[in-house]
């Protein structure tokens, strides 16, 4: 069997068939060296994680497992012949496919996004952002700024992480085109969220669509316009899909798929987060969703051998958690409602549990540990 893409949804569901089902044949293909744990991202960029714990090399997280790690990229698929071709012309037969292609960041054709702003979302983002920041400290002009644009989960998080770094060397403003923040969280959480940023001073622009971006400024739809010194997008996304014929059934330019993780009208070809949708089950776009859908799918690959019928993925909501700052965030869920310094220690120590690979997980707990 094959898998696309090697970000959470791609890995877990590896290490799932790995562990389901033993001796089988699993080929992972993805261009990147390295696994990103974007939920801890921010505590790289403040330099209370290390790489090492955040961006794990793949050999060291697939290092004596049954599963072969091809860096390389898929760039067609072909259902009838079931094979696919990579941008370094190998052509690869599969008996299950999962695509875990994931997402890229989304400008939606806005003048200026792509080439005057930064993603938030590689090793090169974040050395890219503290570069910024040092800049900043050092610097300590009147009309110094960042600015972010989106006031999702990655927007405010960041907000509020890039606002202690600079700790007043320079203003940091957020830009959102609706009406508030974190419109999908929980009340609790986005409440905190709210107070977070209030105490950091973070300037928030509520009903505020980028038009333009320019190299030292951004365009508001109202007319009004923020000067900056850098700026971060993290707006929106859109999937990342390789060609497939015939074409598959899409969604909002998403692989259209049922409840059993399968895509529509076929048979062994598998999609799992940001790249794909279940009209029939809703499930929010995180990192949560992705990790639980790898272990359905193993499931799913299971039952096929068994000439059974694949039962429906249900997600289990274990809650939500931001962080809102050095040492500092909220958690809900599990019957836990939680703020403050406390409730980072529990979001660090939840997410050092879900690093892939005993080892390293074993490893970043103890190096948490001996930091207290």
């Amino acid at each position: 069997m094959v898998i696309v893409g090697a970000g959470f949804g791609g890995l877990f569901t590896a290490l799932a068939i790995e562990q389901r089902l033993p001796g089988s044949s699993i080929v992972l293909i993805e261009p990147n060296a390295r696994f990103i744990f974007q939920p801890l991202l921010y505590e790289l960029l403040s330099e209370e994680m290390q790489s090492w714990e955040v961006a794990p090399p793949n050999t060291a997280l697939l290092n004596g497992r049954g599963i072969c790690w091809l860096q390389d990229e898929v760039l067609t698929i072909n259902r009838n012949d079931r094979t696919l071709t990579t941008r370094d012309g190998q052509r690869i037969s599969w008996s299950q496919l999962v695509i875990a292609t994931g997402s890229v960041p989304n400008d939606f054709g806005i003048p200026g996004v792509r080439d005057y702003s930064s993603s938030f979302r590689t090793m090169e983002d974040v050395q890219r952002i503290r570069q910024w920041v040092r800049d900043l400290r050092q610097s300590r002009c009147d009309d110094a700024a960042l600015v972010i644009a989106g006031a999702g989960p990655t927007g405010v998080e960041l907000a509020c992480k890039i606002a202690d770094l600079l700790d007043g060397s320079a203003r940091v403003h957020l830009v959102e085109a609706g009406e508030g923040i974190l419109p999908t969280c929980a009340a609790f959480n986005r409440e905190q969220a709210e107070a977070a940023l209030q105490r950091r001073e973070v300037i928030l622009h509520l009903n505020s669509a980028v038009s333009r971006v320019l190299p030292d400024r951004v365009e508001l739809a109202s007319g009004s316009e923020i000067l900056h010194s850098g700026l971060i997008w993290t707006a929106g996304s859109r999937p990342i899909i390789p060609k497939i014929e015939p074409p598959p059934a899409l969604e909002r330019g998403r692989l259209a798929i049922e409840s059993d993780l399968r895509i529509q009208g076929t048979d062994d070809l598998f999609a799992i987060g940001d790249a794909s949708i279940c009209s029939s089950s809703p499930w929010p776009a995180t990192a949560q969703v992705a990790m639980q859908q790898g272990e359905g799918v193993s499931k799913a690959i299971a039952a096929l051998k068994r000439s059974e019928r694949p039962q429906p993925f249900q997600f289990q909501n274990l809650g939500e958690m931001l962080s809102l700052g050095i040492g500092d965030a909220t958690v809900t869920g599990m019957g836990i409602t939680l703020s403050g310094p406390l409730a980072f220690q529990l979001r660090r120590a939840a997410y050092l549990t879900r690093l892939p690979g005993l080892s390293l997980g074993v490893r970043s707990a103890g190096a948490w540990l001996a930091s207290r």
